[in-house]
């Protein structure tokens, strides 16, 4: 538990997530420079970029979920240990 009784492992997995969605968006989307080293020399940044944006909201559904209903973070290390 930390300070603000908040439970260690959802706050992990919530600074997680966050870490995750800040790869995507632009001008410093590490994930983006990855793509477009791997796509073909006709995909431009600028095709890529707006493809991220329904991955972006999809994070952003989740980080929103986990949030409001912590059980979603907690209750699969809770069966294991």
């Amino acid at each position: 538990m930390t300070l603000l009784g908040h439970d260690s492992i959802w706050l992990g997995i919530l600074i997680a997530i966050n870490l995750q969605t800040s790869f995507l968006p632009p001008p410093f989307g590490f994930s983006l420079f990855y793509l477009r080293g791997a796509a073909p020399k006709e995909i431009t940044t600028r095709h890529i970029c707006p493809g991220v944006i329904p991955f972006i909201g999809t994070q952003a559904v989740g980080v929103v979920l986990i949030w409001f209903v912590p059980t979603l973070a907690t209750w699969l290390p809770s069966v294991l240990f």
